[in-house]
């Protein structure tokens, strides 16, 4: 039984029991991120074990996101309706048990479908974390709760591929499943004795919205990936269609209802729109850099593996730096001022990567990406702020599964252009690619800085 109540919640919980929460609520999400990088590195060899060609094996990583980018927003609305806390709990729960289904796993159906399941509590745990933050923390600490978080999410990125390379070193692929069996028991204990007890919503669960959002997203997401791959190209045009006219029937279905499943009018809020779309293209254009980066630095500018990891390592370890700050000036100044000079940073670090001389030093490649990271630890926390601070407190669960929406959505899509731009570009593909995120990062900044002209957010 949780040890707050929701009156206490309120505002906040005192210092001790903030911190247990808090630690809870950080193990969830970090093993929720955690397992989504660490698969990456161990796909050749799944592949290999489970008999599959690498291009089925990336069903692996497939499932896993397409259902937890589509379960957010109905299991944020669940949330509102159940409980956040206790959704949180359910995630975990179906996490540690899909993990086992996925370390015993005999094929790759099976392990699909395991993934599919761990992707599903994954996004119990995503969906409502920011909304449960708004409960653990006061008001004027809200931002520190936020970059703390944010420094979470990119812990995991970063030592995600560490942690699959030692525990290949020493043991085969199931134990990266394995792992999460004793750590997710943990979470789930402070999950269960810890996080505070949240407001329910009174109302019935829209299964309708959910089919509509479901055909929107994997429409969308499928049509668009295999267009990208130029994969069958009447398929991808058929789905992407279906995308589009389940999405319209979707919005179309929401208006007017006063706790919609996509919160229209979150939408409608010019502050919430807005950081919602700068967290979208902010997330495109770290994607137009992360995906091809390896790449470039092992091909063209002719690193070695270990070497490419180091220099890629500046930019998890710029967001953790700065989280600690980032997180008290995001309780003093607006996302308006923070977020805009944040994600201009990323795209001058970004520019000045694409114009490094012909064959640069190692220094000059790591401060130029330890630039653009702490420019984008800057522009996180403030515009999730933004999202969630403002809302009324019965919309939390939608504006929490937002939160991870414009993430995963940003990255989905970035994927998919990264994708297109390799394919469609012949000459320096990877130049090209830090140019459209520079480009991206500039343009998220503007429309970040157009926050002092909306009103009604």
């Amino acid at each position: 039984m949780s040890t707050a109540i929701a009156s206490t919640a309120q505002e906040g919980l005192p210092q001790g029991a903030r911190q247990r929460a808090m630690f809870g609520m950080a193990l969830a999400v970090l093993l929720s991120v955690l397992d989504y990088t660490v698969v990456n590195v161990a796909l050749p060899r799944i592949a290999l074990s489970i008999h599959c060609t690498d291009s089925a094996a990336i069903w692996v990583i497939n499932a896993y996101q397409l259902i937890t980018v589509i379960a957010l927003l109905p299991v944020a609305a669940l949330g509102d309706r159940l409980g956040h806390a206790r959704l949180c709990r359910v995630g975990l729960a179906l996490f540690v048990i899909a993990s086992l289904f996925c370390a015993v796993a005999p094929s790759l159906l099976v392990l699909a479908a395991a993934r599919a399941l761990q992707g599903l509590g994954a996004a119990c745990i995503l969906g409502v974390n920011a909304a449960l933050l708004r409960y653990i923390y006061p008001p004027n600490m809200l931002g520190r709760g936020i970059a703390l978080n944010g420094l979470v999410v990119g812990l995991g990125v970063a030592i995600g591929p560490t942690i699959a390379a030692a525990v290949l070193a020493v043991a085969t692929w199931p134990w990266l499943f394995l792992i999460n069996l004793p750590l997710g028991g943990a979470a789930f204990y402070f999950a269960l004795t810890a996080l505070p007890d949240t407001p329910r919503i009174p109302g019935g669960f829209d299964y309708a919205s959910t089919v509509l959002l479901a055909l929107a997203f994997g429409g969308v997401i499928i049509g668009g990936d295999r267009f990208a791959h130029a994969s069958g190209i009447w398929l991808s045009l058929a789905l992407l269609a279906m995308g589009a006219v389940s999405l319209a029937a979707l919005v179309l279905r929401q208006l007017g209802r006063s706790d919609p499943l996509l919160p229209v009018d979150l939408l409608a809020r010019g502050g919430f729109r807005t950081a919602f779309l700068t967290g979208f293209f902010a997330f495109i254009a770290s994607n137009f850099f992360i995906i091809p980066m390896p790449f470039a630095l092992m091909n063209v500018l002719h690193r070695g593996p270990v070497a490419t990891g180091l220099l890629i390592t500046p930019w998890p370890l710029a967001i953790v730096a700065v989280a600690p700050v980032v997180g008290r000036l995001a309780d003093r100044y607006p996302a308006v001022i923070l977020s805009t000079i944040g994600l201009a940073i990323t795209g001058t670090g970004f520019l000045l990567l694409r114009l490094m001389p012909p064959d640069p030093s190692n220094l000059d490649i790591a401060w130029r990406i330890f630039m653009a990271g702490a420019g984008f630890g800057l522009f996180q926390p403030p515009n999730n702020k933004a999202m969630i601070g403002t809302v009324p407190k019965h919309r939390i669960g939608g504006a929490s599964g937002m939160v991870s929406v414009a993430r995963l959505l940003g990255q989905t899509v970035g994927g998919m252009l990264v994708a297109l731009t390799l394919g469609l570009v012949r000459n320096a593909p990877d130049q090209a690619c830090l140019d459209f995120a520079a480009g991206t990062a500039y343009l998220a900044a503007m429309i970040s800085l157009s926050r002092v002209f909306a009103r009604g957010g």
